[in-house]
C-alpha cells in the first residue's frame, strides 16, 4: 500500500513539473513574439517616417518658385538685419529688415517671433548665398488691399497703432498699408493735442478704400459710437416698465417733451401723455428745466416712452382709496370716554 502511495505521489510531482515546463515555454515564446512585434513596429514607424520625408522631398523637387510669386513661410530665425523663413523648399527664404514694413514704429525684434507665418513676394530666386530673397512690403501692396477691402465690407473691428501725426490727423498702418485717421475720427469728443495718440493702439473701422489712389481711411470714432450705443441699450434694457422716475425737461418739441432721467438716459413724453386735460403743444404746461415725475410705459426699440398723465392718474386713484378708507372708519357720532360709553356696545 505504501509503495502504491509513493508511486502516485511521484506521478503527481512529475505531472506538475511537466506543466511548469510547458507554461515557462509558452511565456518564453510569447516574449519572443512580443520582441519580434516591437521590432516590426519599429521598422514600420521608421519606414513610415522615411516615406513621409521622401514625400516632402519629392513635393519640394516638383515645386517651382518664380520671381513675383507670393509665398508663405514660417519664421525660423530673427535678427536685427532681417528674418529667415522655412518655405518647405530646398532653399530658405530671407527678408531684409527694410523689406519687412514701412511702418516707422515697426520693430523687427519686438514684432516678429519664431513660428510666425509670413506672406511675402519673391524678389530674387537666389540672393547670392543660396537663399530666396523676399519682400513683405511688396506682398502688402497686393494682398493688403484685398484684406482691407474685406474689412470694409464686413465692418470688421481691427486694432492699429498710431505711428505719427500729420496735418489734420494721424497715420497708422494696417496690413502693411499706410492708413489715415482724421482728427475728427479719433475720439467722440474734440481732440486738442494729436501727439497724445502717437504710440497708442486704437480699435478702428475701415471707412474708405481706394486702391487706385492708394487711399485708406480709418475711424476710431465709429467703433466708440458702437460701444457707447451698446452700453446705452443695456442701461435702457434695465429700466422696468411701470417704474415712476423723476427727471428734468431737456427739450420741447411740437409732438412731445424729452426728459433727462440721468445716467445718460432720456425718454419722450408724447403730447398726449403730458396732461389729463387736452393740450395742443407741450409748451402750454411745460418749460425746459422743469422737474417732473414720469412713469415708464415701455422701452421698445431701445427708446423709453414716458407718461406724466399716468403718474397723475395713479395719484388720483391713490387719493380716492385713501378717502374711502378714511370714510369707512370715520363717524359723525361723538365718542364718550365714560365707563358706560365704553361698555354700551358690549353684550353680556
Amino acid at each position: 500500500m505504501e509503495e502504491m502511495n509513493r508511486e502516485t505521489a511521484e506521478a503527481a510531482v512529475a505531472q506538475e513539473t511537466a506543466e511548469d515546463k510547458t507554461e515557462a515555454a509558452a511565456v518564453e515564446k510569447a516574449e519572443v513574439v512580443s520582441e519580434t512585434d516591437k521590432e516590426k513596429e519599429t521598422e514600420e514607424i521608421g519606414t513610415k517616417e522615411t516615406m513621409e520625408d521622401y514625400s516632402k522631398e519629392l513635393e519640394a523637387s516638383f515645386r517651382t518658385i518664380r520671381e513675383g510669386d507670393i509665398i508663405s513661410g514660417s519664421v525660423i530665425d530673427v535678427n536685427e538685419e532681417g528674418v529667415t523663413l522655412d518655405l518647405n523648399y530646398y532653399a530658405s527664404g530671407v527678408i531684409k529688415v527694410e523689406d519687412m514694413s514701412k511702418d516707422p514704429s515697426f520693430s523687427i525684434m519686438a514684432d516678429v517671433h519664431v513660428g510666425d507665418v509670413i506672406e511675402a513676394t519673391v524678389v530674387k530666386r537666389d540672393d547670392g548665398a543660396g537663399n530666396i530673397q523676399l519682400s513683405r512690403v511688396e506682398a502688402a501692396d497686393v494682398l493688403g488691399w484685398d484684406k482691407v477691402q474685406k474689412y470694409l465690407e464686413e465692418k470688421t473691428v481691427v486694432t492699429v497703432k498710431v505711428a505719427e501725426t500729420v496735418n489734420k490727423g494721424v497715420v497708422a498702418f494696417l496690413e502693411g498699408i499706410r492708413g489715415f485717421i482724421p482728427a475728427s475720427h479719433l475720439s467722440l469728443s474734440y481732440v486738442e493735442d494729436l501727439n497724445t495718440f502717437v504710440g497708442k493702439e486704437l480699435e478702428v473701422h475701415v471707412i474708405t478704400v481706394e486702391k487706385g489712389k492708394k487711399k485708406l481711411v480709418l475711424s476710431a470714432r465709429e467703433v466708440l459710437k458702437e460701444k457707447e450705443a451698446e452700453a446705452l441699450n443695456h442701461r435702457i434694457a434695465m429700466v422696468v416698465p411701470g417704474t415712476v422716475m423723476e427727471g428734468k425737461v431737456e427739450s420741447i418739441m411740437p409732438y412731445g417733451a424729452f426728459v433727462d432721467l440721468g445716467d445718460g438716459l432720456s425718454g419722450l413724453v408724447h403730447v398726449s401723455q403730458i396732461s389729463q386735460k387736452r393740450i395742443k403743444t407741450p409748451s402750454e404746461v411745460l418749460n425746459v428745466g422743469d422737474t417732473v415725475k414720469v412713469k415708464v410705459l415701455n422701452t421698445k426699440d431701445n427708446k423709453i416712452s414716458l407718461s406724466m398723465k399716468a403718474v397723475a392718474e395713479t395719484a388720483e386713484a391713490t387719493d380716492a382709496v385713501d378717502e374711502k378708507t378714511a370714510a369707512k372708519y370715520s363717524s359723525r357720532e361723538s365718542i364718550g370716554t365714560s365707563l358706560g360709553d365704553l361698555l354700551k356696545g358690549i353684550k353680556l
